[in-house]
């Protein structure tokens, strides 16, 4: 027995194909498969598709018979646009904030002009140490540690994201590098955001190696977050998402030891936007564990 499926446009509702005798022991990645040998432009990783139109995408991996079709039935189609790979879009958007700053730290008269003789306050050089640390981090773990449900994400998101982590650096660097820059008024509030910003890196990567421990190389599995030996992971007693809170932590941190605007500024929108994703999967989470700690909230303790 096969299925004879109609593979129906989720915009337009017009038909695209029909794709005949398919297998009952497929799954959604196979019919994606199909399609894509029909119309080479629509790939696997740019193709959506759902049982109903405005329903929720299935996984490559669902099995056709398991979803209750009927032997002539039909799906829908979603085009996802122009697909580019996660770790390309990171590695962009991690590698522009990196370089930038050490533009203005290690070439100041480009910026500055003449002015930028100036002697710098030593935090000036803390500040690159740390943000060139956290930058020069998140590149080498998105290389060796984090491991992606999705091979891709749209195009789009690649000159978004950059146009965000590029302007934010350019800003926070023209005023810790600026000549005129002040620094905190006392070494304790400097020392104190200083020791405090690379507790919180220590802290977010701990997190980022029990996630990858968490699922095996190359599957898709996913298991409840759960603290290990490692003191830094016991925020997911708390938590759902104890990196986004240590990394908001460490930005917090930096904008402590320098006393810049610009980057509590940046701090905010992190949090905003940390916050959007930090419930979207705590959400997932309690929806797909029955056993889901139900005293964490998603990013800040008994708060959010």
């Amino acid at each position: 027995m096969s299925f004879t499926i109609e593979i129906i446009d989720a915009k337009s509702e017009r038909k695209i194909t029909t794709l005949e005798r398919v297998p009952k022991t497929g799954t959604v990645g196979d019919v994606k498969d199909r399609i894509a040998k029909l119309y080479s432009r629509y790939y696997k990783e740019r193709q959506s598709i759902k049982l109903e139109q405005k329903g929720k995408s299935l996984g490559d991996n669902e099995s056709l018979a398991q979803l209750g079709l009927a032997v002539e039935c039909k799906l829908y189609f979603k085009d996802l646009g122009p697909q580019i790979g996660w770790t390309t879009v990171f590695l962009a958007e991690y590698a522009g904030p990196l370089f930038i700053f050490l533009l203005f730290y290690i070439r100041p008269s480009v910026i500055y002009g003449e002015n930028a003789n100036k002697p710098r306050e030593f935090v000036v050089d803390l500040a690159c140490l740390c943000h060139t640390f956290h930058y020069a981090k998140r590149i080498l773990e998105t290389i060796f540690v984090h491991r992606f449900s999705h091979s891709t994400m749209p195009l789009t998101n690649l000159f978004k994201n950059c146009s965000y982590y590029w302007g934010f650096a350019a800003y926070i660097a023209y005023y810790v590098n600026h000549p005129l820059y002040t620094a905190p008024s006392t070494t304790t509030q400097i020392y104190s955001g200083f020791i405090s910003f690379w507790l919180c890196e220590w802290g977010n990567f701990s997190i980022h190696m029990l996630l990858k421990n968490l699922r095996p190389a190359g599957s898709t599995e996913r298991k409840i977050p759960l603290p290990n030996g490692n003191p830094f992971c016991m925020l997911f007693n708390f938590v759902s998402c104890p990196n986004y809170t240590y990394e908001v932590l460490a930005w917090l941190s930096f904008g402590i030891m320098t006393q810049c605007a610009p980057v509590l500024i940046f701090m905010t929108c992190g949090l905003i936007q940390m916050t959007i994703w930090a419930q979207q999967k705590h959400r997932r989470y309690k929806k797909e564990f029955s056993k889901y700690p139900r005293n964490r909230t998603s990013i800040i303790p008994f708060v959010i």
